[in-house]
């Protein structure tokens, strides 16, 4: 009989490694990325965000493919460059532009300003360097945690169908899409949810990558708190289940719950109402009897964004529970990456036999500043608030420039609001070098897009790569779309979507034959991987590196104080004596601004509830900052004073005793004329009761 190891080594195919890292950054000042809304700048922290790392190699020879997926609105080219520039100083040739996918989850509560191209400075405030480090730094913790911690181990994939979790928000686009092909599916949305589940040789669990189209916009633009949205919740949900007795944020096993083809997918399900009159806008200009568009808002299932995000975040986590417990499809086979450049403003398209196109240089139409139901749009910087200031200026002047005629040809029947394209000052305001890549684990492939793919282009793109495998002769290819990789390039919509420029279409930069063209490099990246011919793709044109001084519009940290007769960290609210579950815990304390304590350490934590124990006859961590049910805001005053609140939002179930909540800050303090330093410092709330419900 055979050795009983070789059937354990036979059963293990490949090694396998999982990782989480903090990628949080400053939580304050810094507008959130997302709803292109300068007013909303981070005001405090719900949740903490998360890179979370998977790599899988083949334990025979050097081929690894890496996913990350990271609790951030979208990877930019920056963050991408950054990331593989530190990987290949510790790991050579091991981690690759070809075997690394790096992909966002599109939460648009986090913090901006790490992006490289002038367009994404207007409503993020600049280049923020400690926001851009911090997502480096964490992609790449990430990365050597799952590096650290290879293990021989299986994986495992399942498909199911999520409910009531989205809706089309452009469905009079959708049906400019032919009949023919909209007969063939069963709604305006992907409802799919694939999952990847990951165990070592043993049968321990490790982790898993869930795939599946939402927006994650349940907490809408005018929330001030850092957080990873529902998606987000979903992976809090699942690592808590699976990392029992651990603080949230700890422990070994890892869920990451990725984008994909969430262009015109909203989680917000009651649909748009009219925020003055209460009737319904979903018509095809989303627009309002009175006030127009900015009045058309989409609803969440809850009774305000909180609950929302739960309901939503736990909908997803409840499928991907089931599709993990039940996931029984093996992914074997070798392991393949394919990548290249391409200049996006410049792609020949072949329709057909005698019909060849072209793509545009980047530009936006006016409907991109319309916004959409989960968000309106907020891009009139072009007057008032930053004149005076002969750089922003200068940015606007260029804002006002005429498009050129081929520009205006070229993207017709688009109206172009931005020709971006065209501007170069102080760097390109949009990219042309795109990445395209494909990562193949066995029978699954992983298209990474550089983007937000409608619910059509992301059916006829993943129908298209499905086709090439099958051609040459690699049947059966799992096909799955992640999202928001690698470098962001705004929505890609069909050619019909197109034609109404609605906000999805005239976010679609390079013109009405975009997809077509990214189906036309798509393929041959399968063809390539199908024929093991991935060495012979051309690596395309590299993109650039700008040198790009810290250009910033964030106040400077300057010297705080406490009021009169207090010091950091005393309280000036204090908690009531007694609560029940379902009540809040709220204190007020003395409080320093929250970017101080980010700039002085990568992970800091700003809060606990910790309950005593009778038996230890101490204090126990039972909550820190990265639990959904405590909320840290962040205050201003006049004169270098601020005040923090932290609300404890008591859930069911939770134990009866005595407890206390704590906050941890940094200030900054004067020491000479020109010197600063960052002083540490701690508050604590009395002692309060939990009674029992």
């Amino acid at each position: 009989p055979a050795d009983s190891n070789d059937v354990v080594a036979e059963a293990a195919r490949y090694l396998v490694g999982v990782g989480r890292a903090d990628c949080t950054g400053p939580v304050a000042q810094v507008p959130l990325m997302g709803y292109a809304n300068p007013d909303q700048v981070g005001g405090g922290l719900l949740s903490r965000l998360y890179s979370r790392a998977f790599i899988v190699a083949d334990p025979e020879d050097s081929k690894r493919v890496v996913f990350v997926s990271a609790d951030i609105g979208m990877v930019s080219q920056r963050v991408r460059l950054e990331v593989l520039k530190q990987l290949q100083s510790k790991y050579g040739e091991l981690y690759r532009h070809d075997n690394v996918i790096l992909s966002g989850t599109h939460t648009h509560s986090g913090p901006g300003g790490y992006f490289q191209y002038t367009l994404f400075w207007i409503t993020s405030k600049g280049l923020v360097k400690p926001a851009l480090g911090s997502i480096v730094n964490g992609i790449v913790k990430s990365i050597d945690i799952a590096h650290e911690n290879m293990k021989r181990g299986r994986l495992f994939i399942n498909r199911g169908t999520v409910e009531n979790s989205q809706i089309n928000r452009s469905p009079f686009s959708y049906l400019e899409n032919p009949e023919s092909e909209r007969k063939r599916y069963s709604s305006n949305t992907d409802k799919e949810m694939v999952v990847l589940k990951m165990v070592d040789e043993d049968g321990h669990e490790l982790g898993l990558i869930s795939w599946f189209a939402v927006h994650p916009v349940s907490m809408n633009n005018s929330n001030h708190l850092v957080n990873s949205d529902n998606v987000g919740y979903a992976s809090y949900l699942f690592e808590q289940e699976k990392n029992k007795g651990m603080l949230p944020g700890e422990g070994s096993f890892v869920a990451a719950f990725a984008s994909s083809n969430l262009g015109d997918v909203s989680p917000n399900t009651r649909g748009p109402f009219c925020a003055n009159t209460g009737e319904s806008c979903d018509n095809p200009q989303s627009s309002c009897p009175v006030g127009g568009a900015a009045m058309c808002m989409a609803k969440g299932p809850g009774n305000d964004m909180f609950e929302s995000t739960r309901i939503i975040g736990q909908n997803i986590y409840l499928k991907a529970k089931e599709l993990y417990e039940k996931a029984s499809q093996e992914v074997t086979g070798p392991l393949s990456s394919a990548h290249q450049w391409v200049n996006m403003s410049n792609v020949s398209v072949e329709l057909n036999a005698t019909h060849t196109v072209k793509t545009c240089k980047p530009a936006l139409g006016h409907s991109f500043a319309a916004g959409t139901i989960d968000g309106v749009g907020a891009f009139n910087f072009t007057q008032g608030s930053v004149e005076g200031d002969p750089f922003w200026d200068q940015i606007r002047d260029q804002l006002l420039g005429e498009p050129s005629n081929e520009t205006k040809a070229c993207h017709k029947p688009k109206p172009i609001l931005f020709s971006t394209g065209e501007m170069t000052w102080p760097h390109p305001w949009h990219p042309d070098i795109v990445d395209v890549q494909i990562a193949a684990i066995g029978s699954l492939a992983i298209l990474a897009v550089p983007g937000e793919f409608t619910t059509m282009s992301g059916r006829r793109l993943r129908e298209a790569v499905k086709s090439e495998f099958d051609s040459h002769g690699t049947r059966g290819m799992n096909v799955v779309i992640a999202g928001l990789c690698n470098v962001y390039t705004h929505y890609i919509t069909t050619y019909e979507e197109y034609q109404v420029q609605r906000y999805e279409a005239a976010s679609t930069i390079y013109g009405p034959h975009t997809l077509s063209a990214y189906i036309q490099l798509y393929r041959g990246l399968a063809k390539a991987i199908a024929l093991n011919a991935t060495q012979d793709l051309s690596r395309g044109p590299e993109p650039p590196l700008f040198n790009v001084t810290s250009v910033t519009l964030l106040p400077s940290l300057s010297a705080e104080k406490a009021p009169a007769g207090k010091t950091f960290g005393d309280v000036l609210e204090e908690a009531r004596p007694e609560y029940r579950e379902g009540e809040v815990v709220e204190v007020t304390f003395v409080g320093a601004n929250p970017r101080t304590s980010a700039e002085n350490a990568t992970e800091h934590n700003f809060l606990m509830v910790e309950r005593y124990s009778n038996i230890s006859i101490s204090w126990r961590a039972v909550l820190n900052d990265a639990s959904w049910d405590t909320r840290f805001y962040w205050s201003k005053g006049s004169r270098g004073q601020s005040n923090v609140t932290i609300e404890w939002h008591i859930p069911a179930g939770t134990e009866p005793g005595v407890y206390r909540l704590r906050y941890f800050g940094h200030y900054k303090k004067q020491v000479s004329l020109f010197r600063t330093i960052t002083v540490p410092f701690e508050g604590s709330s009395s002692a309060f009761q939990i009674t029992a419900p």
